[in-house]
């Protein structure tokens, strides 16, 4: 859900962070702004409210009691008309998240975040802040596409979503998976609750009880504080458990034996908590694979698809690929502030004749690079990169002209330092979003294409106004 009017602020100390969330959520809303100091958020506020601000919790060197990041909130939250905060966090500082809960944070983020949580995160806050009206489709905007795969989807959204199942979504990567859980919840009676994603194959298997079901303070050798798991953070709410098939057979165990009580035992502690939580769980397994005891257990499986939801891959539903194509290079001329142009005919077939492995993902990024590279009246197939090649070089070598410094040859090459200098910088530009629409908009596997650090990659996003 791209947003041309609404206002986000990023308050955060870290100048590579705040530049991280700035490049990435600038190409969908309309104004994105950068503060480090919460001392000068008065003067922010005096100039207007923003819709949402995205807070870290520690600012002065030394200091990790999130003080100062709860006192900006509670400002903040006196606004007559309050902006939706999003608290960021470390993994570590998931206490102080929770906290943040119970004084009217909107969802927290943990560092560093998937680049797609942290979006549909935002978009979800703007959803409740301008809440949809006169829709059985609410929350579910992303989810676009007239074929009849995407309307069984939307329907079957529609049915389950206001009951109290547990709903398992499939689907292979880049289908939509979380779109696809964050519509079930808003159209579901705990859609004033927090929704809470969690990626199961990226928990470590020694903390993996503390992570979900908190600890006590003591418990083991870095449990410094009491801490509040998933299950208790996402209290009253929805719990979406993403990649739920790379959960390791003990991981499993442990996570049936919290469904099938709906409680939880913190880590340390003597008694079990109740826990009111929704689950909503997705994999990209194929279904086949689930049922394959040497990978999922068939009673936790049981526990979690009680519905399923079959999100098809593009290729299934090519009569979307024109709509889609169309609402995401109007969508990047935006961003970029690049002319309206059409789509060559040829092109169009050649996208919907497209394999699209990385789904509707990897069109977003075929688009986004056309929209950056195209330089004709009219879309063609090479702007969106679909065949496959070699990836230019981040510094390729470029001729230079021959001649001294001085007199006529100086000025000859003088001037071809100046075309070297703007090839270099074009091919430079050129080899970013090559490389970015090839990682599909992971920032680390980019930077390690090009052979760059995560903050080089940044820094020249921000210079080429990517």
């Amino acid at each position: 859900m791209s947003d041309s009017s609404a206002r986000i602020l990023i308050l955060d100390d870290d100048a590579d962070v705040a530049c991280a969330a700035r490049m990435l959520l600038r190409r969908r809303y309309g104004e994105v702004a950068v503060l480090h100091d919460p001392a000068l958020l008065g003067g922010v506020l005096a100039r207007g409210v923003p819709d949402v601000v995205l807070l870290d919790f520690n600012f002065a060197p030394g200091r990790t009691d999130g003080a100062e990041g709860l006192a900006a909130l509670d400002v903040l939250r006196r606004q007559p008309q309050p902006p939706a905060v999003i608290a960021l966090t470390a993994y570590a500082d998931v206490p102080l998240a929770v906290e943040a809960l119970k004084r009217g944070a909107a969802d927290f983020i943990t560092k560093p975040w998937d680049n797609a949580r942290l979006v549909a995160a935002v978009d979800a806050a703007l959803a409740r802040r301008r809440p949809a009206t006169g829709t059985a489709l609410r929350g579910a905007s992303e989810l676009m596409g007239d074929s009849a795969p995407m309307q069984a989807v939307r329907a079957m959204i529609a049915g389950v979503a206001p009951t109290e199942a547990n709903v398992m979504v499939l689907g292979e990567n880049g289908v939509g998976k979380e779109l696809v859980a964050r519509a079930l919840h808003a159209q579901s009676r705990r859609a004033a609750g927090t929704f809470l994603s969690v990626d199961m194959g990226a928990l470590p298997e020694a903390t993996f009880e503390s992570e979900l079901f908190g600890h006590r303070k003591g418990s083991f050798t870095d449990a410094k504080a009491d801490r509040a798991g998933r299950f208790q953070a996402a209290r009253g709410g929805t719990l979406f458990l993403d990649e739920i098939g790379n959960m390791p057979l003990a991981g499993q165990a442990k996570l049936l034996t919290a469904l099938e009580r709906r409680e939880v035992t913190p880590v340390g502690a003597d008694r079990p908590e109740s826990v009111d939580v929704r689950i909503v769980s997705a994999t990209n397994l194929d279904e086949a694979r689930l049922f394959d005891p040497a990978v999922f257990r068939a009673d936790l499986l049981f526990r979690l698809n009680t519905i399923v939801v079959r999100v098809p891959p593009l290729r299934e539903r090519r009569d979307d690929v024109p709509l889609l194509a169309r609402h995401y290079l109007a969508l990047y001329e935006a961003q970029y502030g690049r002319p309206a142009r059409s789509i060559a005919p040829a092109a169009i077939d050649a996208l919907c004749g497209h394999p699209w492995p990385g789904n509707v993902r990897a069109l977003r990024h075929a688009c986004e690079r056309a929209v950056i590279l195209g330089a004709h009246a009219e879309y063609r197939i090479d702007d969106f990169g679909l065949a496959a090649g070699a990836m230019p070089a981040l510094s390729p070598a470029v001729p230079v002209a021959a001649g001294g410094v001085g007199g006529a040859g100086g000025v000859h090459a003088v001037t071809a330092a100046v075309r070297e200098e703007a090839t270099l910088s074009s091919l430079e530009r050129e080899a970013i979003a090559a490389a970015l629409a090839q990682a599909q908009g992971n920032i680390s596997h980019a930077a390690r294409m090009l052979g760059v650090s995560r903050a080089a990659l940044y820094r020249k996003l921000d210079k080429h106004g990517i």
